[in-house]
């Protein structure tokens, strides 16, 4: 049996010396988790200990995750015998790649806090069947982390990932430098070097991260339970516009995070990241306008109700603030992080040449979105000119960014960020937020939680061009119940319903269904 008291460590005595430790990496298809095998059969065997390496392949989740099973033991001269894949309750040592996958393994019993070591990089990766939701289907990051606390001995996580694309590298090597610096292995820390030296391929980027995530996993191994270094608020946005100096950006910036910095201690993270994103998506000015809506929110919500109001009204502001239309879509594919994005998920070596064609196919609607107000309306008001230009427009189009004209094509597209204020679509985007923002707020005094539920509404309004217009024709039918459940005790029950039911059925017959309920409920208030 293995000593459990703390990071495994071998004792005297010859039934000690046989001890067998147990280490399982799971690993999505493309993270290496093959290398880090290798790695850590490598580091035992230059440890004086024999070691065993099997792998499982599985084709259940996204591109195919594969279980690596280690077990090793010292080599005291009798060979051991090892098993080829791990068994309920029997690991003492489990690796995940992605967050999701930490979750599996302990499902399926890997993971006992008696103990199991769980390393897991925080960093997600949706599955399947989080991708198919027309709505939000993802599963809930902060219960893995809560059952991981509950479920192994030790829980190690930080964003590997990032670790390693910030290095250049594969997350490979930052977890094995997670393992390395959890001290879970007796193992000194140049054994782990060495072994990723002879490799002889990308040493240095690996070194460099399996460095930077041993010293992260050797704080939180060292850090009291619960204790974790706080994130800042409210990080700085990349300017998004030239629309005046570095001096006058950063301190339009600093004014507008100083305004977070005194909302409600509950709404402040949400509030930070909903400006991050609108001073991204326009500029310093778009900014100022969100906090100003937020105001109108957080002057009506108390700290009884926990700002749920508020926090609602942080997210679903700027979500709608930040529709897509021509001009972002032309704006984000022609940054240079996207550029960088693309090569590392295709796997294109450094120096080789990578061709991007992007595909469009816009309607006569995202046209005359971005002209000028007055003529995109003049345009639309006539039927006959519309489809004229329609037949002409509404086409598909395949576009080479990797090419000078194509680039160039779509950078102007974006560039005319800096007049979007007055195109029609922004006219007509904000119009239908106000109309919605004042729907909520109009409620808060006669019913907080329904006021509530009519801000959450605004996730069923997301995508471009056609799946934009699906979107809020649901949104509309859900909202159009209201009339029907005014003075009832359950109202916000019965939006929530809707609007789940539109989110999971993209056809829209169970929102049909639900409607007619609403519709026969009479005007009685539930009991």
């Amino acid at each position: 049996m293995l000593d459990h008291s703390g990071p495994l460590r071998p004792k005297a005595g010859a039934l000690d010396d046989e001890r067998v430790i147990k280490l399982a990496v799971l690993a999505v298809g493309g993270q290496g988790g093959g290398v880090l095998a290798d790695w850590i059969t490598d580091v035992a065997e230059r440890n004086g200990y024999i070691a065993q390496s099997t792998s499982v392949a599985g084709v259940a989740q996204r591109t195919g995750a594969t279980i690596y099973y280690i077990e090793m033991a010292r080599d005291t001269g009798r060979l051991p015998v090892f098993a080829l894949s791990p068994s309920q309750g029997d690991v003492d040592i489990l690796i995940a790649a992605e967050l999701m996958e930490a979750g599996r393994a302990i499902i399926r019993g890997f993971v006992t806090p008696e103990r199991t070591t769980l390393i897991t990089s925080s960093h997600r990766i949706a599955a399947v069947s989080e991708k198919i939701q027309p709505g939000d289907g993802r599963a809930s990051s902060e219960k893995v982390h809560a059952t991981a606390q509950a479920a192994a001995k030790r829980f190690i996580a930080f964003d590997m990932e990032k670790i390693a694309a910030d290095n250049g590298t594969m997350i490979s090597a930052s977890l094995l430098g997670a393992l390395a610096g959890s001290d879970a292995l007796p193992f000194t820390r140049e054994s782990y070097e060495q072994a990723i030296g002879a490799g002889g391929r990308g040493v240095k980027p690996s070194l460099a991260a399996f460095g930077a995530a041993y010293d992260r996993a050797r704080g939180i191994a060292a850090a009291p339970a619960g204790e974790r270094a706080a994130e800042p608020a409210v990080a700085e946005p990349r300017p998004t516009a030239k629309v005046s100096g570095p001096e006058t950006l950063l301190k339009g910036w600093q004014e507008l995070a100083a305004r977070v910095a005194v909302l409600p201690e509950p709404l402040r993270d949400m509030a930070g990241r909903g400006l991050k994103k609108v001073v991204d998506y326009q500029d310093i000015a778009y900014g100022g306008e969100y906090l100003d809506r937020l105001d109108r929110a957080v002057e009506l919500d108390n700290v009884e109700h926990g700002y749920a109001l508020s926090i609602a009204a942080a997210k679903h502001l700027a979500n709608a603030m930040c529709y897509d239309d021509m001009i972002r879509v032309a704006d984000l594919k022609t940054r240079s992080t996207r550029d960088s994005r693309v090569r590392k998920e295709v796997g294109v070596k450094e120096g080789s040449v990578l061709q991007v064609t992007e595909y469009f196919h816009p309607r006569i609607e995202e046209f005359c979105g971005t002209l000028p107000a007055g003529l995109g309306s003049y345009i639309e008001s006539r039927p006959k000119l519309a489809a004229f230009l329609d037949r002409r427009i509404n086409r598909g189009r395949h576009i080479r960014t990797d090419s000078f004209t194509g680039f160039a094509m779509l950078w102007f597209i974006g560039g005319l960020r800096r007049w979007r204020r007055r195109l029609l679509r922004h006219k007509v985007e904000l119009e239908h937020l106000e109309h919605w923002y004042q729907l909520a707020l109009s409620h808060v005094p006669q019913n907080y939680t329904l006021a509530t539920e009519i801000l959450n509404c605004r996730r069923l309004i997301k995508g471009y061009s056609d799946t934009h217009a699906r979107a809020q024709s649901k949104f509309d039918r859900v909202l159009s119940a209201l009339p029907a459940l005014e003075g009832r005790d359950d109202a916000a029950d019965w939006i929530r319903r809707l609007r789940e039911a539109a989110l999971k059925d993209e056809k829209g017959d169970m929102l049909d269904g639900a409607l007619k309920t609403v519709a026969t409920l009479g005007d009685s208030p539930a009991r």
